[in-house]
């Protein structure tokens, strides 16, 4: 436990009478469990003024008192989207009490609460979490080994134009909108390329290009039956596909198709991005990527540059998200279906 940074007055009293006793800095300090620095201080301010009072600090007084501020603390807690404004107009309504909006947020700063982007996450209904619940009680105790068996599969979006908010520029005052600072925008992204792939532990697939609409018909003659279907035999016999609920996946002539290949697919919880590790490395892809200098010309060789990147991805990436299986379905268990870190 640290040391505490304030003594109150009583404490201030006890600490000089044992000094005047013959009791050493050190031990007072240590009885109080506060550091030497502030009984040295207050054994000088005694010495000095033969006062143990703490000086009267400058600065302008509080306008709230320290019921207010328990009172702006719920109003932010009570509505987490309320801004400052109508933090500000609740407290003039309930307690008479008018002052800034930056006092809302100085006040709320000290109860260690800022303003921040929310996270985006599906949309979970009551069915939804308890789906997922039940994905976790079964699979929890899964092992590495198992894991290792599955192969995790999804498509993905890539757009030519992205801005996903990272980007940030060094500017001066009134250089906000020259040329240099200003990230140009294409609405929808401009261009985008589609693209499926699939992964487990020591296995990828190349990356398919999505062209057009996906139907299951497409997705079991150009994906399935040439890429993931060869790729689980290569596996062995205990492999597991994993795919999730998109409407081609689901239909009919898919699942005949995986029934008379024999394929072992998991079962998987609806709007459940967060536990299929493929995503992460979809935001890896797309990172590596957009390093890249120059970007890619069009989309022939932005599919060129996806594919090239995909197939340099590092080992050691496929293994952490394979093995952080087990802690997904413990974060699920722990947040009753809820929503994750991940």
């Amino acid at each position: 436990m640290p040391p505490r940074q304030k003594l109150n007055e009583f404490e201030r009293g006890r600490a000089v009478a044992w000094f005047q006793d013959g009791v050493p800095k050190q031990e007072v300090a240590r009885r109080l469990h506060v550091s030497i620095s502030i009984i040295v201080r207050l054994i000088q301010c005694f010495t000095a003024t033969g006062r143990v009072q703490e000086r009267r600090r400058p600065g302008r007084p509080k306008k709230t008192t320290p019921r207010e501020d328990r009172l702006i603390e719920r109003l932010a807690l009570k509505t987490r989207t309320a801004s400052s404004s109508i933090i500000r107009r609740q407290l003039r309504v309930a307690t008479n009490t008018s002052i800034s909006q930056q006092t809302i947020r100085n006040r709320l700063h000290g109860f260690n609460l800022r303003s921040r982007r929310p996270a985006v996450r599906p949309r979970l209904t009551p069915a939804h979490r308890a789906t997922r619940r039940a994905f976790c009680r079964r699979h929890v105790r899964w092992t590495r080994q198992q894991w290792s068996q599955v192969l995790f599969s999804d498509e993905s979006r890539f757009t030519l134009n992205h801005n996903d908010d990272r980007l940030r520029v060094w500017r001066r005052q009134g250089e906000r909108y020259i040329d240099a600072t200003v990230q140009e925008k294409v609405a929808f992204g401009g261009d985008s390329v589609m693209v499926w792939g699939a992964f487990s532990l020591h296995h990828r697939t190349p990356l398919f290009h999505v062209q057009g609409n996906l139907t299951g018909l497409r997705y079991r003659d150009e994906i399935l039956r040439p890429l993931a279907v060869r790729t689980l035999q290569q596996m062995g016999p205990q492999a597991v596909y994993q795919d999730d609920n998109a409407r081609p996946h689901r239909a009919r002539v898919v699942n005949d198709f995986l029934q008379q290949s024999g394929v072992n697919r998991m079962e998987w919880p609806a709007c459940s991005p967060d536990l299929n590790p493929i995503e992460n490395l979809w935001d890896e892809l797309d990172r590596k990527v957009r390093s890249n200098h120059p970007p890619p010309r069009d989309v022939q060789h932005f599919y060129q540059m996806l594919q090239a990147k995909w197939q340099a991805l590092p080992q050691r990436i496929f293994t952490t998200l394979v093995n952080s299986m087990r802690t997904r379905c413990v974060e699920w268990q722990n947040s009753q279906g809820g929503y994750t870190h991940y």
